[in-house]
């Protein structure tokens, strides 16, 4: 579907953060980008940007973004800039006179579920539907002197603008538009209005501006000022925990890795590199193991703890700047696996050439640690997939993996009791691999096709 995109003001309250508002990075990504691959993950295929101030260099990183990206950008310009961004949609009507097609700013950020529903919604001819939030009451992420506010009834716009009295919602900046918006545009014009919410109040005289309410849950954030650009950088670091962290990912490690990824998403560091340094660091920890003594017993399990939260910054990089992919998760997987083997092998070492226990004993415990954890990790998939289908969308649940084994390593050599930690990692790694095949079977004829 196509998808209009209007980013041709001047942006005069971020002015102190580059001279384009459009290109100012957003935890490592220009707002104009993180627009279009939002879109683009949500279906959308077609993008027109209209460009106005300083739009030389905003083409320039479109043409950029078009060849590395793979994405169909056509860029119109607007030389009445200066003007109500009406303006900026009527530049368009040339290239999209015939087309239905999503409307939306180049400054507001927001969750991509709203435009994976609204791209398979049916709008008569002769309609355009507005995207509306109806959380008047509690939304944090607005300026209440500076949004759009909206009169709705029965799904149908009353009334719309920035200075009414009267209203239930907010306009997002996302429209559903059929090629009747040029049109209302137009006569808002002659009437002397050049802005959107002008050619919004001809619609809804005329009965035909619809909406759509934003999801539950859901966020949009109008990145206008550095008060809503510290609420935008804020709101998108908090989405970086996934559901299926483990208890110590959540409430530990994610505290500390979204502070060292909040830096390198600044850097042309990829998730990649960051995966091998969080394998690196693994290794070098199980190193230090071997050379016995609990000075290098505490390095090591410094190491693996470090190894265990650098881990979380490559998935949270890759959400940041839309880098993430099959086989960068794959890629990370294989070398989390490589990176447990050497942990659980290096650790055995210690406990069979240095501990008090004899050397059956010690590899026995070893064995069964090991053979656990890569149980575990094999499991993580189907059991992953099969809670995350079950549960209330957005809630955790029990899950007992990599992070806490890295954990009770990291603890296990504080307190230098390496033989302890391999009989708490046995025993607590094969009875969750036994948990989880209870509640895959309990649950088979939800999941499994048998």
């Amino acid at each position: 579907m196509k998808c209009l995109i209007i980013a041709a003001g001047q942006g005069k309250r971020l002015s102190n953060k580059g001279n384009s508002k459009p290109l100012i990075p957003l935890l490592g990504v220009p707002l104009i980008e993180r627009v279009i691959l939002t879109a683009k993950k949500s279906g959308l295929d077609e993008f027109y940007v209209v460009t106005g101030y300083n739009g030389k260099k905003l083409r320039q990183h479109l043409d950029e973004l078009r060849h590395n990206r793979g994405i169909n950008i056509t860029y119109i310009t607007n030389d009445e800039w200066k003007k109500e961004n009406g303006i900026s949609v009527l530049k368009a009507k040339e290239f999209l006179s015939n087309d239905n097609f999503i409307l939306m700013m180049g400054d507001h950020i927001f969750d991509g579920a709203v435009l994976e529903k609204l791209k398979d919604v049916k709008i008569p001819d002769g309609e355009v539907m507005l995207v509306v939030d109806k959380n008047v009451e509690s939304n944090e992420f607005i300026d209440i002197d500076d949004v759009t506010k909206v009169l709705v009834r029965d799904n149908r716009i009353l009334d719309i603008g920035k200075r009414i009295e009267r209203y239930n919602a907010y306009d997002t900046g996302i429209f559903l538009c059929t090629p009747v918006i040029f049109d209302a545009i137009q006569e808002s014009r002659n009437r002397g209005n050049d802005s959107l919410s002008g050619g919004m109040k001809i619609l809804a005289e005329n009965g035909k501006a619809k909406t759509f309410e934003f999801p539950h849950n859901s966020y949009w954030i109008d990145v206008d000022d550095e008060k809503a650009f510290k609420k935008a950088e804020k709101k998108l670091m908090s989405d970086l925990s996934k559901v299926s962290d483990g208890p110590i990912s959540r409430h530990l490690n994610r505290r500390v890795s979204i502070k060292i990824t909040k830096y390198l998403v600044r850097t042309n560091i990829t998730p990649n590199l960051v995966s091998i340094v969080s394998f690196l660091l693994s290794v070098l920890g199980a190193f230090f193991f071997t050379f016995g003594g609990y000075m290098n017993l505490i390095i090591g399990g410094s190491l693996v703890q470090l190894s265990s939260i650098i881990d979380g910054c490559d998935g949270e990089i890759a959400r940041l700047k839309f880098l993430a992919s099959e086989f960068g998760g794959w890629f990370d997987a294989v070398l989390d696996r490589y990176a447990d083997a050497f942990i659980l092998f290096g650790l055995t070492y210690y406990v069979y050439s240095f501990g008090k226990y004899t050397p059956i004993l010690s590899l026995f415990v070893g064995f069964l640690a090991i053979i656990g954890t890569f149980m575990n990790s094999y499991m993580a998939d189907k059991y992953d997939s099969f809670m995350k289908k079950s549960l209330i969308p957005g809630k955790h649940y029990l899950r007992i993996g990599r992070d806490v084994r890295m954990f009770i390593i990291f603890i296990g050599c504080l307190i230098n009791q390496p033989f302890l930690t391999l009989v708490l990692l046995a025993a607590l790694m094969n009875a969750e691999n036994i948990r989880r095949i209870i509640v895959l079977y309990d649950n088979k004829g939800s999941y499994f096709d048998i």
